[in-house]
């Protein structure tokens, strides 16, 4: 029986956050407050084998943080103390010592000053299965190359290890979730500046994608680097239900896409376009570009595209000019980098327009008016033409009609407003309405004075 010392877990400061936003000072290692793991005996594998689902605590651990794998499904496990007493899910709210997350899968528990002795986990725990005592896990990953390029393709791998030791129990797998931020230096001098952090990969064991074989241990990171160009540091985040850990790496160089396209339209309906395609010689070298796309008409029609020709000159692509309207250029670029490294690069979609010329102008027509020469003598030629009878002229005419419309009765409105807003209670929309209504009562007196009056005759 192997038994571990494991100690708290150590959390990303706010000091250290800030020193990530100024790459020119140096980043500290992390600090710890008690020393790390001790393992005891020679073959310590980060973990402690189930017997009879029985493990035991040392005395000197302070924190524990274990993962119980079980049947998908089953009811969470129930942790036994040497004393007999026993931990439930529902701990986890009543105990401020004990944190506690399950899924379909796995049980994971932290349990600060755990009781020593011998302890039970009850459940359906798989067979085989290992109580994974988390202590100072790490992602072990290749180095990322300096000099990088956007639309780049990389393919990286890494294994997880926890106190140093590579974890290959694959059920674990599903506890990490394993990702790369890229972290803006904030540097003036580049695009990204102020960009703050982008993640770029997530590294996954699951057979799919890049990953070559599911379960391995090996992890693989494919990398999206459609992002700004500059100056930029790769954090790997390693984050579990209970707690999160990263790691910072070298600055690199995020430079943009170094794959140029130019086009020569043919303007003539003619002949062919010509695409042509080089690359930034201070980064890729010419001779060892390969090409690989389609080029989309307007149709709808594709032209597949493959030039694996070596050489130092300018790629050079001919397209049937098959109409007018918009062509797409979709190319993955293979090359060699000027420090010699193999790359793969996705090319930015080109399009380019071709525009059908305008139509000529009609010509004006000549109308022949012949007529019956037996019944009418002969009418000379006459030459009729289209007359426009909308003119220049007239379209201003209409303009300044409509304007002094607006501005008359525009101004009105205006005037009446602030009127009324000046004059509330003798402002002259009222002093019109009186004065239609004292002339009603005029028209009313004058009409019954004459109707009295023809009565009376």
């Amino acid at each position: 029986m192997f038994v571990p010392k494991i100690h708290a877990q150590e959390d990303r400061s706010p000091e250290r956050d800030l020193l990530l936003q100024n790459p020119a000072k140096e980043i500290p290692p992390l600090k710890r407050d008690t020393p790390p793991i001790v393992p005891l005996g020679t073959d310590f594998q980060n973990s402690v084998l189930l017997l009879n689902n029985r493990f035991r605590v040392d005395s000197d651990v302070d924190e524990v943080t274990m993962v119980f794998f079980r049947d998908r499904g089953s009811a969470p496990v129930v942790l036994v103390r040497p004393d007999g007493s026993k931990i439930f899910i529902e701990n986890d709210e009543e105990d401020p010592n004990v944190q506690w997350y399950e899924t379909q899968t796995y049980d994971m528990i932290s349990i600060k000053k755990p009781m020593p002795g011998p302890w039970q986990a009850v459940g359906q725990v798989l067979e085989g299965s290992k109580v994974m005592v988390i202590a100072d896990i790490v992602l072990d990953a290749q180095p990322i190359p300096r000099n990088i390029y956007s639309g780049e393709i990389i393919k990286q791998t890494a294994v997880l290890k926890n106190n140093g030791k590579q974890v290959d129990f694959s059920p674990f797998r599903d506890v990490v979730s394993l990702t790369i931020d890229f972290v803006s230096n904030n540097n003036p001098n580049f695009e990204n500046f102020g960009l703050g952090t982008r993640t770029i990969a997530r590294f996954q064991d699951n057979g799919e994608g890049l990953d070559e074989i599911a379960g391995d241990g090996v992890f693989t990171g494919q990398f999206n680097l459609s992002i700004p160009s500059g100056e930029w540091r790769p954090t790997f985040g390693i984050r579990t239900p209970l707690y999160n850990r990263e790691q910072i790496n070298e600055t690199v160089i995020l430079h943009p896409n170094p794959i140029f396209i130019n086009v020569k339209v043919d303007e003539t309906n003619e002949a062919e376009h010509v695409i042509m395609i080089d690359t930034d010689s201070k980064h890729i070298k010419l001779d060892s570009l390969l090409l690989d796309g389609k080029v989309t008409h307007p149709n709808g029609d594709t032209d597949n595209v493959t030039m694996t020709e070596t050489n130092d000159l300018v790629k050079v692509i001919k397209v049937k000019n098959t109409g007018f309207g918009i062509y797409r250029i979709k190319l993955t670029a293979f090359a060699t980098t000027a420090d010699g490294r193999e790359v793969i690069i996705n090319v930015p979609e080109h399009t380019f327009v071709t525009i059908a010329p305008p139509e000529p102008e009609p010509i004006p027509t000549l109308e022949l008016e012949v007529n019956d020469t037996s019944k009418e003598p002969a009418q000379p030629i006459s030459m009729t033409l289209p007359i426009d009878m909308w003119t220049a002229t007239d379209t201003v005419s209409f303009i300044i009609a409509i304007n002094l419309f607006i501005f008359v009765f525009g101004g009105i409105g205006i005037f009446l407003v602030l009127n009324k807003r000046k004059y509330p209670n003798d402002h002259i929309i009222l002093r019109c309405k009186l004065a239609c209504f004292t002339l009603l009562d005029k028209l009313k007196n004058l009409r019954k004075s004459k109707l009295k009056s023809d009565a009376v005759e």
